[in-house]
């Protein structure tokens, strides 16, 4: 994590979390329009607590794929590049340690960003179209602290395909040990199963992509609550996230540095 807080591209992400609820309540705020055409998208002037559900949905297609692949496709072929894997590996520490405090600071950081944009957009929506509450996807209306804890889950639920996507970051920096193949290669992946997602003839295989998984949260605002793809999404995920992260790890470690 303190290698994190000294890389510029740490707050790229971090920046880009936080200025994009700014730029969505402003855009609000100069134009009379709303998007409609996404749920939640015309309550966004009724309740500050809308904004943040319309961003998770916007931000699936390319902000968190982006901000997870820009530390986890760097976080091990920064060490390739900059030649200090041979000299990390002369500490006290085993490689699956090493390879644990990595995996974890992706995490760690990816779920900070996450948290960032969630909080900005719950008080500047607040501070645009006030505390109330949301009407569900069922119809129904949720009181505005019952609406804030179901915001708080869904990002909880957001957070699960982004530890696949992290897995696959992982992979790619071991395995090409380029930071900028492997960013690039996690955000063309998940760009590349959202096409899938809408290619035709290929529907069958949407709800078994990691990016469908980006709308698992939507089942806290049905009545009664819907576990049917938040249960989904913590097993497809895993599929995702499980496999890669293994291969990532033995690729770690049998890393040769004997060259340095």
């Amino acid at each position: 994590m303190r290698k994190l807080a000294y890389q510029k591209r740490t707050y790229l992400g971090l920046g880009a979390a936080l200025a994009v609820p700014l730029i969505f309540v402003t855009a609000l705020a100069l134009q009379s329009g709303s998007p409609n055409d996404v749920p939640f998208g015309k309550y966004v002037r009724e309740s500050g607590l809308a904004v943040p559900l319309v961003l998770l949905l916007f931000s699936s297609i390319w902000l968190f794929p982006l901000v997870t692949a820009l530390v986890a496709g760097d976080i091990i072929a920064a060490e390739d590049h900059n030649g200090t894997l041979k000299m990390i590996l002369t500490r006290s520490l085993d490689r699956g340690q090493v390879f644990a405090g990595k995996l974890l600071a992706a995490l760690t950081y990816a779920a900070c960003a996450l948290l960032v944009m969630g909080t900005t957009a719950v008080v500047a929506g607040s501070a645009k179209s006030g505390f109330h509450g949301v009407i569900s996807l069922s119809g129904t209306r949720v009181s505005a602290l019952h609406a804030l804890g179901l915001v708080a889950a869904s990002f909880a639920v957001y957070m699960i395909p982004i530890v696949g996507i992290v897995g696959i970051g992982l992979l790619l920096s071991a395995i090409t040990r380029n930071s900028a193949a492997a960013v690039v290669g996690t955000l063309m992946t998940a760009l590349l199963m959202q096409l899938i997602g809408i290619l035709p003839g290929l529907g069958g295989l949407e709800p078994y992509l990691l990016t469908t998984q980006f709308s698992a949260w939507q089942g806290f605002f049905r009545t009664p609550t819907d576990w049917v793809p938040i249960i989904r999404a913590v097993w497809v995920c895993a599929l995702y996230a499980v496999p890669t992260m293994l291969v990532a790890y033995l690729i770690f470690l049998r890393r040769d540095v004997a060259g340095g």
